[in-house]
């Protein structure tokens, strides 16, 4: 019988905490859930029982959840959930979070927080689960930083492939699926890639507002241009597209134009960007033409796009066990033989770069 997860949940809203635990204590996985106002509080906890999981909040008084994060991460470090409201400010502020090594960040609402919790029952509990998975390294001091009843597949946004492969062209496109982990994961890949690579669409798990912040965040580290994706804009080389939180991006082709669509609908595997859209889009529209990379993440979004990436004549490739943070969506994949290779997060980018030169 596995060991139940315990979780602390640090927050000075006393009707989050309180909201949080009763979601949390309706899971089976989930075990003892304590409660802390503040950091100061969550320290003496801590001292006399460590937890499996925390949930941090990320304005408090005494102390602020990022500080508190840096301490915990250079010192003992565990797996810790951002929990944020949607403010410029707090975006930004969580986006660092991850860099200190938050493993997922959950969105708060200013007002109706009791509600969005009680809504949000399965990606909060999915989070948690996720997180006790997770492989968590020291950080050091100076670094630098819904509930769906039925679970849905991509045949709510576009239909299966035809099952005939494009012909094969010069223009090839990488496709890229992410969640958990997939943060820093998709840093190293895109720091990795030269201004001449193939066009990259991406899905990061990720909430509203958070994945323009990401995308301009990397477009200063990358030597390609990155950016939040928008309806119509093309697939360049030289250039990587983000799919927009709480939208499904999909590849799309004219002529010799590969270009994406940025569409409201359905969540997909209970996620909105959904990785099974945008890959099942790419074997659709590019077939043997794309490259299909699934990375670090909980859960089997994109397992199912993957394969049939891999039916329609694309190369296929997955993250290994010991690189990714969470194991689930790469794990999914390669139990359905949709993946042509497993690699280390390291090596990835240089496999993506040969098979575009096939």
């Amino acid at each position: 019988m596995e060991k139940k997860i315990n979780v602390l949940i640090v927050d000075d809203s006393a009707i989050a905490r309180q909201t949080i635990k009763e979601v949390l204590s309706s899971d089976p996985a989930i075990g003892d859930i304590v409660t802390a106002p503040d950091p100061i509080i969550a320290f003496k906890k801590i001292e006399k029982d460590v937890p499996d999981v925390i949930i941090l909040d990320v304005e408090m008084p005494r102390m602020d959840g990022i500080t508190f994060l840096q301490k915990i991460m250079s010192q003992h470090p565990m797996p810790v959930i951002m929990c944020s409201a949607l403010t410029e400010k707090g975006c930004e502020t969580t986006l660092k979070a991850l860099e200190y090594g938050a493993v997922d960040i959950i969105t708060k609402p200013k007002v109706g927080v009791k509600l969005f919790f009680k809504e949000s029952q399965i990606l909060l509990c999915d989070s948690v689960k996720a997180a006790a998975r997770a492989r968590i390294k020291r950080v050091p001091p100076g670094a630098m930083p819904r509930q769906v009843e039925k679970k849905l597949t991509a045949d709510v946004v576009l239909p299966p492939p035809t099952g005939k492969a494009m012909i094969r062209t010069t223009e090839r496109i990488v496709a890229v699926g992410a969640s958990t982990g997939g943060t820093e994961a998709l840093r190293i890949f895109l720091e990795e890639l030269p201004l001449d690579c193939p066009g990259v669409v991406i899905v990061q798990h990720m909430p509203e507002h958070f994945t323009r912040a990401f995308a301009d965040r990397l477009n200063t580290l990358c030597r390609i241009e990155v950016k939040e994706a928008a309806d119509g804009d093309s697939v360049l080389r030289g250039r990587a597209l983000i799919g927009p939180g709480n939208r499904h991006i999909l590849l799309k082709r004219s002529g010799a134009r590969y270009f994406v669509e940025v569409r409201d609908g359905p969540l997909v595997c209970r996620h909105r960007p959904s990785v099974d859209v945008l890959f099942r889009s790419a074997a659709r529209y590019a077939g043997s033409n794309a490259v299909g990379v699934i990375m670090t993440g909980m859960g089997d979004d994109g397992a199912r796009g993957m394969l049939e990436m891999k039916e329609a004549g694309a190369a296929t490739i997955a993250q290994d066990e010991a690189s990714s943070v969470v194991f689930g969506m790469p794990n999914e994949a390669i139990k359905r033989n949709a993946v042509d290779r497993i690699l280390p997060l390291g090596s990835i980018a240089g496999a993506v770069l040969r098979e575009c030169l096939r």
